[in-house]
């Protein structure tokens, strides 16, 4: 790649998209070396650990450059795309091709169908390419890319130790995790920096443990080194990097299933009610054009027994060992999607009316459908409701999300046989699930919520009686 020297030519970083996050993977490009771009304009799409975000430039000029190809996970402050802001055609026409893409019918925009749960499912036509080791073109070594390389080795400003090695924080975890000596790793990357290769070569037990590789000839060690034999049957297994919303998402299940203490109770319970009011809504005027479903009068159901057992409304604060009460409710509504499971939330959701809360739902169900959910949206939530019924399910135990203190499953609703007013009769029944924190919910009050909203949805009144 050419070095970007000229004054006119600004670099775009990797943006932290999220709260903390060290890495983001490219999804897609909209914009190829010699376009025009204006401030604001996307020029990609990138995922994190907690969604999938588009990304604007933040300013007028020509596409120079894209310094990594899709499909690459790039550590959050690295220049991935360089731009004349001069406008320069010319400058754009000698800059270096892009990144090897796909075919171009690959190349076309791909829908992602991301489904809330409770909305069905639907098949995912998105293609992936496997990572790619692209390393990011540097400037010149200079004053500032000293000053740049002291910070990521947790110096600030000062001057660069010359005794310490030169890694991102990123490749400092990984090789702490493996047990990797960085004084001891031979730097590959561009102004001696340990990139991840270099950690993963001095875990491998063929790794040579004598003279190290000279600085010079890192192509001639990698060549010597033997090739990794795959240990599976590639033709009847197929293995998935787990990255993204998946890793985040399977973290987050084993810190909350193995932290908080789950109860969950069961109750199943007639809905017919219920479901003759779902038709009569739809065909309510306050309604028009919104969406009207069971999970929308089981969401407000949740939202009546919260009000009236307050303190399941909580969350627990370990380190000051005290127990958060919210006096807000920000309904998480659990969605699966093409790239795992994610919960945006409704905010403010106890102060909604019907209406508004089915406008929320129906904003939720769009953006979730289109993977446009944005990080803030899956933040600060209070409770969950999970509908497995939807695939015909007709219960579960549900893990808590992390840091609140229920989540509510809905089975499906089935026409069962059913004692009503001392006959047999076919009824639409379903089974509901609550697992709450026993920390901060006993059982007494975890029952309490549990039944209130099956009283709801069995008399429907109850919406205004106990409203």
């Amino acid at each position: 790649m050419t070095t970007m020297t000229e004054a006119s030519v600004r670099e775009f970083k990797m943006p932290d998209v999220g709260e903390g996050l060290t890495e983001a993977e490219i999804l897609k490009w909209y914009v190829q070396p010699g376009d025009t771009v204006t401030d604001g304009q996307v020029v990609c799409e990138v995922e994190t650990a907690k969604a999938a975000v588009e990304l604007p430039i933040p300013y007028d000029g020509v596409v120079r450059e894209l310094h990594f190809p899709e499909g690459t996970t790039v550590d959050v402050g690295t220049a991935i795309i360089a731009v004349d802001v001069a406008g320069g055609t010319a400058a754009a026409a000698e800059a270096p091709a892009a990144p090897a893409q796909a075919p171009q019918e690959e190349a076309k925009p791909q829908g992602r169908q991301p489904v809330l749960v409770g909305y069905g499912v639907a098949a995912s036509s998105t293609k992936r390419r496997p990572r790619k080791g692209a390393e990011t073109p540097r400037q010149e070594p200079s004053t500032a890319a000293q000053a740049l390389q002291s910070e990521l080795n947790g110096h600030g400003p000062a001057a660069v130790e010359k005794s310490r090695p030169l890694a991102k924080p990123p490749v400092r975890k990984l090789a702490k995790d493996l047990g990797v000596d960085l004084a001891t790793v031979t730097p590959t990357g561009p102004d001696g920096i340990i990139t991840r290769e270099d950690v993963h070569a001095a875990a491998a037990p063929s790794a040579p443990a004598a003279e190290p590789v000279p600085q010079a000839a890192p192509a001639a060690a990698q060549a010597a080194a033997p090739a990794p034999v795959a240990t599976y049957d590639t033709a009847r297994e197929t293995r998935v990097p787990v990255k993204g919303v998946r890793k985040a998402t399977a973290a987050a299940m084993v810190g909350s299933a193995f932290t908080a203490p789950h109860v969950t109770e069961f109750v199943t319970v007639d809905v017919t009610r219920t479901m003759k009011l779902v038709e009569e809504l739809k065909e309510d005027k306050e309604f028009a054009g919104l969406r009207v479903n069971p999970l929308l009068l089981i969401a407000k159901a949740l939202l009546v027994a919260i009000r009236r057992n307050p303190d399941i409304n909580a969350s627990w604060d370990e380190a000051n060992q005290e127990i958060v009460q919210k006096h807000y409710v920000n309904l998480g509504i659990a969605a699966a999607t093409p790239r795992g499971l994610i919960v945006p939330n409704i905010k403010d959701a106890h102060a909604k009316t019907l209406p508004q809360l089915a406008e929320a739902l129906g904003e939720l169900v769009a953006t979730a459908r289109e993977g446009k959910t944005s990080p803030a949206a899956m933040q600060g939530g209070t409770v969950t409701i999970t509908n497995v019924g939807v695939f015909g399910v007709d219960t579960g135990t549900p893990i808590l999300n992390p840091g609140e203190s229920a989540i509510l499953a809905v089975g499906a609703i089935k026409l069962q046989p059913w004692v009503h007013k001392g006959k047999v009769k076919p009824r639409q029944v379903t089974t509901l699930a609550l697992s709450f924190d026993h920390r901060l919910v006993d059982g007494e009050l975890g029952s309490k919520v549990l039944a209130d909203v099956a009283a709801i949805l069995e008399q429907p009144k109850r919406l205004i009686t106990w409203a």
